[in-house]
């Protein structure tokens, strides 16, 4: 996207760039060195944009774009733990270990530390929650039983308790390996990546310039229905309950919704990257300030 962006610009655009994966900071500035310092790219969580911001003395930006989740460079290094595929250590940190998890649960370290540290009522809660699971409580209860024998280390140990957990009927019909949910749910968590988007949309607003445009390709219904709420909320004029007479929620619109609709990906793309299936792209304009001379 990066290297899109600065294309259509000629080259002329200021880029800040952000990134916890220290892989994927290392591909994106030989990908982006042709345009020196007009992209700076720094090892940050996109939730603390503003102190890369600060840190360059941006008061604001014309756009921000998010792409959010995994990426495929994670999924296809074994090593990591993100695939269900193989036999590696459980990991599953987008930082690889970078960042400080100071004021979160000491079980949240690590995919292993999840899986043999989380009580099963905490594991099943993570494997509804985001996962959204139907089978969690059994899942949840196999988990435990096996760690009780030894600790569970590697992904092939996850997906295999997994895979027994499921009913014979449901692994005979499902579409994707079964512990395919359980392995996102517990990747979310491990990442804290609806907290990452929830701060980031808490944060952005005042930084974004007026005409300035965020735009959020999300991978999973959670964090799509957060960026859905968030947006119609900030495009809305008033958000009394439809049973008041008259406003007293005195809130105006501060953005133009620009996509009603979601853009998801055409045959054409999906040939070429299928894991670009459950993309959604959603996009806004910020508005200026509200008036109270507009009433009248």
């Amino acid at each position: 996207h990066s290297a899109a962006l600065m294309e259509k610009s000629g080259g002329r655009a200021f880029l800040c760039g952000l990134d916890r994966d220290p892989q994927a900071l290392v591909r994106a500035q030989k990908r982006l060195e042709p345009y020196g310092d007009h992209c700076r790219l720094f090892s940050l969580e996109y939730a603390s944009f503003a102190d890369a911001l600060d840190a360059l003395g941006w008061e604001s930006v014309d756009g921000a774009l998010l792409d959010i989740g995994v990426s495929s460079l994670q999924l296809d290094v074994n090593e990591r733990g993100f695939s269900l595929h193989g036999d590696a250590p459980l990991d599953m940190r987008m930082d690889m270990g970078g960042f400080s998890h100071a004021g979160r649960e000491p079980w949240t370290e690590s995919a292993r530390t999840v899986v043999n540290m989380a009580d099963v009522n905490t594991l099943r809660r993570i494997i509804e929650t985001f996962g959204e699971d139907p089978q969690a409580p059994r899942i949840a209860r196999a988990i435990v039983e096996a760690r009780q024998k030894a600790p569970i280390e590697t992904t092939g140990q996850l997906a295999d308790i997994v895979w027994h957990a499921y009913p014979a009927k449901w692994r005979e019909t499902a579409r994707n390996h079964p512990a395919t949910r359980t392995f996102q749910a517990i990747r979310m968590v491990v990442n804290d990546e609806l907290g990452q988007l929830e701060r980031f949309l808490d944060a952005i607003l005042p930084r974004l310039a007026v005409g300035g445009r965020l735009a959020i390709i999300t991978f999973h219904s959670l964090e799509d229905r957060i960026v859905k709420q968030r947006f119609r909320t900030w495009s809305t004029d008033c958000l009394c309950p439809p049973h008041l007479p008259r406003c007293v929620c005195n809130h105006h619109a501060e953005v133009r919704l620009l996509t009603k609709k979601p853009i998801v990906p055409g045959k054409d793309e999906l040939l070429i990257n299928p894991r670009a299936g459950s993309a959604k792209l959603r996009v806004v304009e910020k508005l200026p300030p509200f008036k109270k001379e507009e009433l009248s």
